[in-house]
């Protein structure tokens, strides 16, 4: 079940950066870091980077607005019986690990 679980938040990951990467407006570099499926298969987290810094808000908006056409294109390209319902969160954790990294560089 955990492989499976695994599987799908790949699957939900890739696709999702392919549906950004062809939906975006061009002025802000949206990347997908990562994806959390729960147990169940019927909610998932992708979790986003944006650059430039500034336009992290902007392009998260635009991604949550556009929730629905990305479960309708992982309609169309995931092969499961329930399309889980997507979530769109900035990736905390990617943001401190690159401030410690801009820390350790300025030593």
């Amino acid at each position: 079940m955990l492989q499976r679980n695994e599987k799908v938040a790949n699957l939900i990951k890739e696709l999702g950066a392919q549906f950004l990467e062809r939906e975006n407006n061009g002025t802000s570099l949206i990347t997908v870091t990562s994806c959390n499926v729960s147990p169940d298969l019927k909610k998932a987290t992708l979790f986003i980077t944006v650059l430039p810094d500034e336009k992290e808000h902007d392009a998260l908006d635009f991604a949550k607005r556009r929730r629905g056409d990305l479960r309708d294109y992982l309609k169309k390209n995931i092969e499961i019986k329930t399309i889980p319902f997507i979530d769109i969160k900035i990736d905390q954790g990617e943001k401190n690990r690159q401030k410690i990294e801009e820390l350790l560089r300025e030593k």
